[in-house]
């Protein structure tokens, strides 16, 4: 029998789910292999019997996180896919404001009715068995991951930092070009796709854990008169959750600095 797959979403643009149905040529192979049962995005029918669930998003609500505990107690595989679900997101910029706040500017005088949570990550939930970065997931890196999945191969993400690839490509460093990058720490896999069409890297794939965040804050500020406050909004951007601590320490220096 071929094992079947559940594909959820929560609080995101939906993106990395459109990638996989973009999938075209390798879509009908993928159906000779698997069983898709539950894929709000692409069909009606709601099977809840999968053993592989690839969700989608970061969790906002109490729904959420409840919708969350149930996938992950009948899936024998997890999957985070794309930035919203491994890091927060985009989303996570929330975590930057007073919750209340937000809430109130939002919904206005209905704000009791939408009771959101702090952003988090699928990981701050529940356990995660794997990982798809990206903003959105590269398809080409969705099956090969399924194809592992199936194989019982741990798939392995890239320890090179996204540098590594904008080098081999031959591109122009965004420094060069005047731009501030998180090219040096952020993990690559996405063959430098932005830095190659002219846009530095904002760090959509999550940070390397061995990456040096001293030493790039400085070379920024020192060699190439980026602001603190552009450092704290380039590196928000995808990672306000899990580089809070970070951020913490770098508006510290900002109010120093003022």
């Amino acid at each position: 029998m071929k094992p079947e797959i559940g594909v959820f979403s929560f609080t995101g643009c939906e993106g990395c789910q459109l990638n996989i149905l973009n999938l075209e040529a390798y879509l009908l192979d993928l159906l000779d292999v698997i069983e898709i049962v539950n894929f709000r995005e692409a069909m009606t029918e709601k099977g809840q019997d999968y053993a592989i669930a690839f969700v989608e998003g970061s969790i906002t609500t109490p729904e959420d996180e409840k919708e969350l505990k149930e996938i992950r107690e009948i899936a024998d595989v997890l999957v985070a896919i794309g930035a919203c679900a491994h890091l927060g997101g985009v989303n996570g910029m929330k975590q930057l404001r007073d919750l209340e706040t937000q809430r109130r500017e939002v919904y206005g005088d209905k704000k009791d009715f939408f009771p959101t949570t702090e952003v988090r990550r699928v990981s701050d939930v529940v356990p995660v068995d794997l990982i798809i970065p990206g903003c959105p997931i590269d398809r080409n890196e969705f099956v090969e991951t399924v194809k592992k999945v199936l194989m019982g191969i741990p798939p392995m993400l890239p320890t090179n930092p996204c540098c590594v690839e904008c080098k081999s490509k031959g591109n122009v460093c965004m420094y060069d070009k005047g731009l501030s990058c998180l090219g040096p720490v952020t993990r690559g896999g996405c063959d430098a796709i932005c830095p190659s069409y002219g846009q530095p890297c904002d760090g959509c794939r999550g940070f390397l854990e061995t990456a040096d965040f001293d030493a790039m804050v400085k070379a920024m500020e020192n060699e190439h008169g980026i602001s603190t406050e552009a450092i704290i909004r380039q590196i928000s951007h995808y990672n306000a959750v899990p580089a809070a601590d970070l951020i913490a320490k770098l508006k510290a220096r900002e109010v120093i600095h003022a």
